[in-house]
């Protein structure tokens, strides 16, 4: 009898500890880019568990070394927002301790009751399944606890691919780190009052699952406060984006109108030089004439545009996109027409022409032989926008925005994105995105008719 106890006494920490190394897995695998590590950090923690345990080099002691071994494995595997990474190695060591206290309080006072009852009494027989069962009950308390907890930071927690800051990091983890200091000091009475009168105190143990319970529930509450305050930062920052955007359009607007300003000029001066021209020739002044018919050349050249796609607001954007790739060194690729007669504003495509040839200017030069495209093109009532452009690296997404984040605003995802997506929601269309081979690819669809 006794040695089918050790080996169920040997055998439920071996399975607490793989249960423990694949929640840890769970919990930090929708945050890392490379999700291969998030199977080596739960395995380490498993592997070096099971070789510290035997060795009993004391509770934090043990955690320090395996919480330390996992945050090199996953930082190896993901070179990137370490920060963020020590805050979920911290924070599960400090759920890992709060679930495994109250199921350890269960357990004993489960225990506790059912050895004092007489059906017990009677049938002590039972008492090795009743030790099965309370084994049971710990580890599915534990991994109740523990899920329910992971479960909510990963919900709360939006911005996940987001960098931590210093002071960020210090903020999170006071509830874990002050949570973790009360878990010590709990279980080290609590330990002591059962070694010194052999039960529990039921009211201590109340009152430390009330308090383990709070810990994890306040570690939940930090990270939604936490991510509320970030969602404000990031809806603030688009709509000075936004404002930028309508400033700019503003520009390229009064840039039109003087423009046309120009032109009309041009054109009520037009008979005044005609009338010039014959008085030369008809003197025969051949030189002169020539020479005034060259500047009037030139006249009408700086105030006319190559790129006539059917709406003077994109004109002037594509015209002077093209000019900054010709300084830039970028072959421009020209195959666009604005939907005229379409419920599709020359605003809303502004803001689109804008934004995303901005970025394309800013990542074309990355590679050699650079090049942006613009391409637009009509499928019935659909309105297709494709602008391509050379580009080197890696995209990291941004997976509650579904966008990428760039390395200029790597605080966040691209706004310049966010507000290209917007302006195709609202023509019922929407955005694709592919970055494969050397080139970026942004596909906008809209409907041209409500």
């Amino acid at each position: 009898m006794e040695s089918r106890y050790r080996i169920v006494s040997s055998i439920v920490p071996a399975i607490e500890i793989i249960l423990m190394g694949y929640f840890f897995s769970r919990f930090i695998k929708p945050f890392l880019k490379q999700k291969k590590g998030a199977f080596y950090g739960g395995m380490v923690y498993s592997l070096v568990m099971l070789l510290f345990r035997p060795l009993r080099l004391g509770y934090f002691m043990t955690y320090g070394v395996v919480m330390f071994a996992v945050f090199l494995v996953i930082c190896r595997t993901d070179r990137r927002n370490y920060r963020q990474k020590a805050y979920f190695v911290v924070t599960f060591f400090s759920l890992y301790c709060f679930s495994s206290a109250i199921a350890e309080i269960l357990y004993d006072n489960f225990y506790g009751f059912a050895e004092q009852t007489e059906y017990m009494a009677e049938h002590q027989n039972l008492y090795f399944p009743l030790y099965i069962g309370v084994c049971m009950l710990y580890l599915a308390a534990e991994v109740s606890v523990i899920a329910a907890g992971i479960g909510c930071i990963v919900k709360a927690y939006a911005y996940k691919q987001a960098d931590m800051e210093s002071r960020e990091l210090f903020m999170l983890l006071i509830p874990s780190c002050i949570g973790a200091m009360g878990y010590g000091i709990m279980q080290y009475y609590r330990y002591f009052y059962i070694n010194e009168t052999g039960t529990v105190m039921e009211y201590y143990d109340m009152l430390s699952c009330f308090y383990y319970a709070v810990s994890v529930i306040l570690v939940v509450i930090v990270i939604v406060l936490y991510q509320s305050i970030r969602a404000k930062q990031e809806d603030k920052l688009q709509k000075e984006l936004f404002i930028a955007q309508i400033d700019s359009i503003r520009q390229h607007i009064e840039q039109v109108e003087g423009l046309y300003q120009n032109i009309r000029n041009i054109r009520h001066d037009m008979a005044n030089h005609l009338i010039t021209l014959e008085r030369l020739y008809a003197r025969n002044e051949l030189e002169e004439a020539k020479a005034y018919s060259t500047e009037l050349k030139k006249a009408l050249s700086s105030v006319t545009r190559e790129i006539n796609s059917g709406n003077p607001v994109t004109d002037v954007i594509l015209q002077e996109i093209e000019e900054e790739a010709q300084r830039r060194k970028i072959r421009f690729e020209l195959e666009f027409w604005y939907p005229c007669g379409s419920v599709i504003n020359a605003f809303d495509i502004s803001v689109i022409l804008n934004n995303a040839l901005q970025n394309a200017l800013e990542h074309a030069k990355e590679r050699e032989n650079p090049y942006i495209s613009v391409f637009s093109y009509c499928r019935k009532n659909a309105y297709m926008l494709e602008i391509r452009n050379s580009f080197s690296g890696n995209l990291q997404w941004d997976t509650k925005q579904g966008l990428p984040m760039t390395q200029k605003e790597a605080e966040g995802h691209g706004y310049g994105l966010a507000n290209i997506r917007r302006v195709a929601e609202k023509y019922a269309g929407g955005v694709d995105i592919v970055a494969e081979h050397g080139e970026f690819c942004l596909s906008i669809l809209m409907m041209m008719e409500g």
